[in-house]
């Protein structure tokens, strides 16, 4: 069979039959006690979650909810780390914590490899992409990105308020990704929509999660065909070349990874940009010391990542255990906040302050274990070059109303709306 003929199927056969995972009730309405009922997916978490964290680390720091099936959630640096390095009681085959559960046959490739992926085919899965993620590899997009943010901020003439979420920090990823791809540029606000189907919407019904899925997966079927087509040097084509195992990769592994990088690649990053210029519009101090002190922005963005860290990931228990004094039953979730950890006073002194200065910054915003972010120099490189040039473009900002900022729900946290008045 060549390349082609594996490619002939349609959206639905490159991912995993959802017949054969397992679908739990969907639980909604306000939480009861954060401890015993806490929900990641509604307008407080969103909002407050910095605040929920402190006070779940001080008097419940393993917190449980029966909602989605059931899940546990972490709030000290060292429990979140010791689920990150246990592969032996805990699988990544699911990683966005739902109403739906992969089925254990995915295990131990996933539905999106690497990051899906459990030992010992994740090594070798993760390994086909450490090329295109090399320092040197991300430095060949710098020039471009650094041209696109001008663009945008040329953008923002004759306006005295934009959103640095929607107007800005949004693109900048989707851009950069959409090169790497070689998918077209002018796509971008699809891939918008599929970001929010993938993280958003895991409240909602199984049909529509699964037609929602569909979108993406057809999408990405058209881009793969064209680059079968009109075969070109980028990341789909290499992964259309790549073999494991003798082989070139399975169709399902292939549109997997893609869903991985377009998603994982743009929420991300979107969201990093956005908090830290949030942060920036309203601590004055710490703007015009990045304005005035240049050199100190690569030691700021440490900064940001580890007290605005985005992710969070998620884990399915193996088979029941007693892990650290709880009872995890099989199937359940376990939410790895590394948000939260970052913030741990017993980790990190001062933990609740944002010290653009820090100097001894270990933080875990790219992850702990196996599964760190192989793309932590490209979303380093696109904070930082996004940071440069809107600070030196837009040295002038504050929130133009802070009751607008609408942060994100579910396990990436970043603005969504940040109106600022600039000038």
């Amino acid at each position: 069979m060549t390349v082609d003929d594996r490619f002939t199927a349609d959206a639905g056969a490159l991912r995993a039959d959802p017949a054969l995972g397992t679908f739990s009730e969907v639980v909604t309405g306000p939480v009861s006690d954060w401890a015993t009922d806490f929900s990641h997916t509604g307008e407080e978490w969103a909002q407050g979650a910095i605040g929920i964290w402190d006070d779940l680390r001080q008097r419940c720091p393993i917190a449980h909810t029966e909602r989605f099936g059931g899940a546990w959630l972490p709030t000290r640096y060292e429990d979140v780390a010791a689920v990150a390095h246990d592969t032996e009681h805990f699988s990544s085959r699911g990683i966005i914590a739902g109403n739906f559960r992969p089925p254990r046959s995915l295990a131990p490739v996933g539905g999106t490899p690497p990051i899906s992926s459990d030992p010992p085919f994740h090594h070798d899965a993760r390994k086909l992409l450490l090329p295109a993620f090399t320092r040197t590899a991300v430095s060949r997009y710098e020039e471009s990105t650094r041209a696109f943010c001008h663009a945008l901020v040329d953008g923002f003439a004759g306006r005295d308020v934009v959103d640095a979420a929607a107007d800005y920090a949004q693109h900048v990823p989707v851009r950069v990704m959409a090169d790497m791809l070689g998918f077209p540029p002018e796509d971008g606000h699809r891939f918008r929509h599929f970001v929010e189907n993938a993280l958003e919407g895991i409240d909602l019904p199984p049909e529509e999660r699964m037609a929602r899925s569909s979108h993406l997966f057809e999408y990405l079927l058209v881009q793969i065909r064209d680059h079968l087509e009109h075969p070109r040097d980028d990341l789909t084509g290499h992964l259309l070349e790549a073999e494991l195992y003798g082989r070139r990769l399975e169709p399902a592994h292939v549109a997997g990874t893609m869903a991985l990088l377009l998603i994982a690649g743009i929420d991300t990053t979107w969201s990093a940009i956005g908090a830290s210029l949030w942060h920036l519009a309203g601590h004055p101090e710490d703007r015009r010391r990045l304005v005035a002190e240049p050199g100190l922005r690569t030691t700021a963005v440490e900064e940001f990542l580890r007290a605005y860290a985005p992710v969070t990931m998620a884990r399915l228990v193996k088979e029941d255990v007693t892990w650290r004094g709880v009872d995890m039953r099989a199937e359940d979730w376990v939410l790895l906040s590394f948000p939260a950890a970052n913030r741990d006073p017993a980790q990190f002194e001062r933990a609740d302050e944002v010290l653009v200065d820090r100097q001894v910054n270990r933080h875990a915003a790219f992850g702990l274990g196996i599964h760190r972010c192989v793309g932590s120099h490209l979303a380093r490189m696109e904070l930082r070059v996004a940071l440069d040039v809107w600070l030196d473009r837009v040295p002038e900002f504050t929130l133009a109303d802070p009751g607008a900022v609408r942060w994100s729900t579910g396990q990436i946290r970043g603005p969504r709306a940040l109106p600022v008045r600039i000038g």
